[in-house]
């Protein structure tokens, strides 16, 4: 059998964590965030674990090697 092919605009936007979750960065911090405030854009820095989401399985079928 093949080896499977990662989707690649996937793999930078997703990571797995070990027990399976899906990991992704916070949108709003392209950019224009002078605006934003201090509180608002700390809280942005760090990362989310996607929950109760419609595409997780598609997510993870696109990621097969994790």
């Amino acid at each position: 059998m093949p080896k499977l092919k990662t989707k690649k605009g996937v793999a930078k936007r997703f990571r797995l964590t070990k027990s399976g979750k899906i990991k992704h960065r916070s949108s709003f911090r392209g950019h224009l965030l002078s605006g934003r405030a201090k509180n608002r854009k700390r809280g942005l820095r760090r990362g989310n674990i996607l929950s109760g989401h419609a595409d997780i399985k598609s997510i993870k079928r696109q990621l097969p090697y994790g």
